[in-house]
């Protein structure tokens, strides 16, 4: 039985599970380190964890699992270390890196057959970062994927899962290679083609200065996820290099094909291409958290008219809806509404829609 964890870092997503560990289980101590003080004492001010550890190696002899919820580089080199940590005899470690083979070979090279180590990879995240933005249900219905190093048992995984059981996230166990390569295709690559796609647009700019404006509307929303954290996509890239290799040659053998179908004026194999695509696409599942953070997006049909967006956040005021963000939106091709208003949650997006319905007649579109 579990009764006492040690948490390394305690941001966004160390708090969260934290948070719902405590909500889950009260009863388990959770000792919690953190290189930023502040971060730290708020962890322990909004009781994510029990006690602050003001060193990275404490006493962990009597901690019977342990969370390293750090960027991937440092899970590797915290790895290191603790195989010179005096540890608790079949003491469970799980990290929560977006890359797994190289956290796992390390692992099984520094630690022994009396160290547990699961890879552990919550696929869920969130605007907003740091301590004060975690919540107990911020991996609720998201993929939570398992890895196991090869000392660990059945037994060893059922104890870590019924610790994750408050995520309320759906826990999926695969190889680190399996891992690597499925999300170096729906999350990894992704990421790589968004921001390809806006320095292009950027080379374009100096000779069409426009490009800019035009950019506002749907090219800034596919390119979103261009703006996420430089260094922790640095580091993915880099210890996902093999997967991703394979994916560049494919890419552009992808591109080569559809190049050649303009090339040759094919309009059967462009109708066919984008055909297919819009039918893999729209059988995606709609409503399921995937390995990209989803964008809770409400276009709204009004007129562009001085009041319209504290017409409509007075609506979503009374009803007590909560947004993260609001825009006009100018360049509004294949985007079906003047008003862009983002929220957190599929929950407050639902909400919003009937309570805009419920005050006015405008539509409401989700793409």
């Amino acid at each position: 039985m579990v009764k006492k964890i040690y948490l390394i870092g305690l941001g966004l997503i160390g708090g969260s599970i934290a948070l719902s560990i405590k909500k889950h289980d009260p009863a388990i101590h959770i000792l919690g380190f953190d290189i930023n003080k502040d971060q730290a004492n708020l962890a322990k001010k909004i009781g994510a964890i029990d006690e602050i550890s003001f060193t990275l190696f404490p006493d962990l002899t009597d901690v019977d699992m342990i969370f390293i919820s750090t960027p991937v580089q440092q899970t590797i080199h915290i790895i290191e270390q603790l195989e010179n940590v005096e540890l608790k005899k079949d003491v469970i470690i799980t990290d929560v890196g977006s890359t797994k083979v190289k956290i796992v070979e390390c692992a099984n090279y520094y630690l022994n057959s009396r160290i547990k180590f699961i890879g552990g990879h919550p696929m869920a995240g969130s605007h907003k970062s740091g301590i004060l933005a975690a919540k107990p249900h911020l991996f609720e219905n998201a993929f939570y994927i398992l890895t196991p190093s090869k000392y660990v048992t059945s037994e060893d995984l059922n104890q870590l899962k019924s610790i994750l059981s408050g995520t309320k996230a759906n826990i999926i166990e695969m190889t680190p290679e399996e891992h690597d390569k499925v999300t170096g295709v729906i999350s990894h690559f992704p990421h790589i083609v968004a921001a390809s796609l806006v320095y292009q647009a950027e080379s374009y700019e100096e000779n069409y200065p426009i490009v800019k404006r035009l950019a506002a509307g749907g090219f800034r929303d596919i390119t979103r996820i261009a703006s996420s954290n430089p260094s922790m996509w640095r580091d993915i890239l880099l210890h996902n290099k093999g997967p991703l290799l394979e994916l560049f040659d494919e890419w552009i053998t992808e591109m080569e094909r559809i190049k050649q179908y303009v090339k040759d004026e094919d309009a059967n194999q462009l109708f066919a291409y984008f055909a297919h695509a819009k039918q893999y696409r729209d059988e995606l599942p709609e409503k399921q958290k995937g390995a990209i953070p989803s964008f809770y997006d409400l276009f709204v049909d009004v007129p562009d008219y001085p009041g319209i967006i504290s017409e409509i956040t007075g609506y979503l005021a009374k009803e007590e809806i909560s947004l993260t963000n609001i825009r006009i939106i100018e360049t509004r091709e294949e985007i079906y509404g003047v008003l862009r208003l983002s929220f957190q949650t599929e929950q407050d997006r639902e909400l919003a829609i009937k309570c805009i319905g419920k005050y006015s007649d405008y539509d409401t579109f989700i793409i």
